[in-house]
């Protein structure tokens, strides 16, 4: 089994609706965000996928929430924009986008702060 990763980041805004305490209010982070890609083989190049196709599709995503406040984004219109919720939504998307037969998505990692992480995978 062969793993990729790649790192991004994005800054934006959010506030946790019904959470009692500071996060309740609107404030802001430099999320980062790391992708994980598995597969059993790789192409006849060597590589499982292309970075550079993983970096592109990542980015139109990311870049959709970069400097925005994520509590007004259609994607959490009904969820608190957590770190757990938004490693689900980018683990959708980036699954939709990119799965194919070869590899597929493995697991998505969001930080907020330094030292803190969330991921989502499917079981």
């Amino acid at each position: 089994m062969f793993e990729i990763s790649i790192k991004s980041h994005f800054s934006g805004a959010h506030h946790l609706k019904g959470y009692a305490g500071a996060c309740s209010k609107l404030h802001g982070h430099n999320w980062e965000v790391e992708i994980f890609i598995r597969g059993s083989a790789t192409n006849e190049v060597g590589m499982l996928v292309d970075f550079a196709r993983v970096k592109t599709v990542a980015h139109g995503l990311i870049e959709a929430m970069d400097h925005c406040d994520l509590n007004a984004l259609p994607a959490f219109s009904r969820l608190n924009p957590t770190s757990e919720h938004i490693a689900r939504y980018l683990f959708q998307e980036l699954s939709r986008l990119l799965n194919t037969e070869a590899y597929r998505i493995h697991r998505i990692r969001v930080s907020e702060t330094p030292g803190t992480c969330a991921e989502f995978w499917e079981e």
